[in-house]
């Protein structure tokens, strides 16, 4: 005779009250090594952040600069041309992140302070490879687990959406010159949209050079979209989880599928990310709630994050 499956087991977790009484008691004081340690383990947890924090303004500066013809290293004075670069960007990362964060805080999952990460400058790259938060406790039911996902996409992509607005206020529409090679943009449906509803559209043989300020926010929805890939643990892969329950695993190999179908016959750099996530794990831990449905709020932030996924992904979102 088989016996019934009773679904996936959740590990006891027990309730900590800190700076208070547990249950009946006290909680015993700590030894002065233990409190030194805990000193040095709270500096390093602020330390490293900011540390990236300040590594990843400059580098984005020295991107900005470049992309309104500086030249930083030669002429140091040249730095400022890259904040409104910047600014902008490290804005949308930093309250994308904050949006996880506090939220995090709300639900009383413990979490680390934002990490950015810097990276190459021009021609090579933007001056960072983005910015995310590590979570340090599980996070048992569906409504946390919604909520923390979408809070990051749905705070970035407010400043995103400010960002190509005022971007495409300043940026211009030239012509297209002949031979020369140009790195085009895809254009997800909310870029297009505020395109047309600012009136830059360009007419045949012409195209729109997107300020820096522009292209941060461009950059911004790209981030939102890739973040909301209802895959494994990103932020897509939690919001299709609470919705779904054990079936986004299956929404998630198919995802992966399209990536790499993608890959083939448009931007080669989907590969890269098939993969990348593929190593990560495409499973999502269980909650304790899985079988109880969401109420109507949820759902209807669930699925409104599917549609801003829709509005902000970009099947070639390169191209030259």
């Amino acid at each position: 005779m088989e016996r019934e499956s009773e679904g996936p087991k959740i590990p006891e977790v027990k309730e900590v009250f800190h700076g208070g009484p547990i249950g009946n008691g006290m909680a015993p004081p700590m030894q002065e090594e233990s409190w030194a340690a805990a000193g040095e383990e709270e500096k390093t947890r602020f330390a490293v952040p900011a540390i990236l924090f300040l590594i990843t303004i400059f580098t984005t500066l020295l991107a900005g600069s470049y992309q309104e013809g500086g030249e930083p290293f030669r002429r140091p004075a040249d730095l400022v041309k890259g904040i409104p670069f910047s600014f902008t960007l490290m804005s949308i990362l930093f309250v994308h992140e904050m949006g996880h964060y506090v939220t995090s805080k709300y639900y009383g999952v413990k979490t680390t302070l934002p990490y950015f990460i810097p990276g190459p400058w021009a021609p090579f790259g933007i001056g960072t490879f983005g910015a995310f938060i590590r979570m340090r406790s599980p996070i048992l039911r569906k409504n946390a687990l919604l909520d923390i996902g979408a809070a990051g996409p749905i705070a970035g992509f407010v400043v995103s959406i400010f960002a190509v607005g005022v971007g495409l206020y300043s940026s211009k529409i030239v012509e297209i010159q002949e031979g020369n090679a140009l790195l085009r943009l895809g254009d997800p449906l909310m870029f297009t949209f505020l395109a047309h509803f600012l009136g830059k559209v360009p007419p045949a043989g012409y195209d729109v050079a997107l300020s820096s300020v522009a292209f941060a926010g461009w950059f911004g929805l790209f981030v939102t979209s890739m973040n909301l890939l209802p895959i494994g643990q990103l932020d897509g892969g939690h919001i299709a989880y609470a919705l779904l329950g054990r079936k986004q695993r299956f929404l998630s190999i198919g995802m992966v599928v399209t990536l790499i179908i993608l890959g083939v016959i448009g931007w080669p750099g989907w590969y890269i990310w098939a993969i990348l996530i593929s190593f990560l794990g495409l499973h999502h831990p269980p909650t304790i709630d899985e079988d109880v449905p969401l109420d109507l709020k949820h759902q209807l932030i669930g699925w409104g994050s599917i549609v801003l996924f829709i509005v902000t992904f970009m099947p070639v979102p390169f191209k030259i």
